[in-house]
């Protein structure tokens, strides 16, 4: 299946100001752009990329004195598998002792995943007595499913995974935070991934859906997708950026006073053209 992906995201800022994001598709998915992504500012700013320490595209704009508002847009068609997230039950956790080098950051406390908090005696407690491995990572996604109340209302940008656990409401990136906080306090390495989620597969949902977090564990050999928000398989996620959690991969970070003016996303099926 092809997809169509793409923003239109509008800031009020204080410039002169430097603005940072995660606005591209992870390279791990670039081989499946049929095109370059079309990023674009009003108005038109040099535009400078880099990849940072987990292999994300991270977009860096200068903003100049006398610019009140910058707008960011981006347009780009997706090559899909169409298959719905990969499910492996025989998955093991593998041993602390021979976890590969580079999972291990995966396991540490992180800005919003407070590893070490009471989440580390309330994770063995509640899952100690489970099936290591992915039926150990299903239980705590179905936890933390009906645990967390969806409330675009309450959105913050600074709640951790202990506040979110304690208030037991927020949005998709405070499911992933408390999921992914206590797979790390089972010694299951776990990181925040962000990106395009459209409602393809599934019935519309009021709002409609746009960018979304969920995150990925490490079990066996390799990085599996786990969604605590939707807890169940899903066709389509376009992976923007991953990270320890959400600090290390903001869609926008602007250095400075700002506001939203503008955030409309585009991650929809496209139609097959009947030759």
């Amino acid at each position: 299946m092809h997809i169509q992906i793409g923003y239109d995201i509008e800031l009020n800022v204080n410039a002169p100001t430097m603005l940072l994001g995660a606005l591209n598709v992870h390279p791990s998915r670039q081989h499946d752009l049929l095109a370059p992504e079309v990023l674009r500012t009003e108005p038109a700013l040099p535009i400078d990329q880099y990849r940072d320490a987990f292999d994300n595209v991270i977009t860096r704009i200068v903003v100049p004195f006398g610019t009140p508002s910058i707008r960011i847009t981006n347009s780009a068609t997706v090559r899909d598998s169409g298959e719905l997230d990969e499910i492996n039950p025989q998955a093991r956790q593998v041993p602390l002792a021979e976890l590969p080098a580079e999972t291990l950051q995966f396991l540490l406390p992180s800005r919003y995943c407070e590893v070490d908090s009471e989440l580390l005696g309330f994770a063995w407690n509640q899952f100690g007595y489970i099936e290591s491995g992915w039926e150990r990572v299903r239980a705590i996604c179905a936890y933390v499913n009906q645990h967390i109340r969806f409330d675009y209302m309450q959105a913050r940008a600074n709640r951790t995974a202990l506040e979110g656990w304690r208030e037991q409401v927020g949005v998709c990136r405070d499911f992933s935070h408390l999921a992914i906080t206590l797979c790390r306090a089972m010694n299951i390495p776990a990181r925040y991934t962000t990106g395009y989620l459209g409602d393809i597969g599934i019935p519309p949902m009021p709002p409609p859906m746009d960018f979304s977090a969920w995150f990925q564990v490490y079990l066996g050999d390799k990085w599996y997708t786990f969604d605590a928000r939707h807890n169940r398989t899903r066709i389509g996620r376009i992976v923007m950026a991953i990270g320890r959690d959400a600090a290390d991969v903001p869609i926008t970070m602007v250095f400075g006073p700002n506001s939203l003016a503008r955030f409309e996303v585009i991650s929809d099926e496209l139609a097959e053209v009947q030759v």
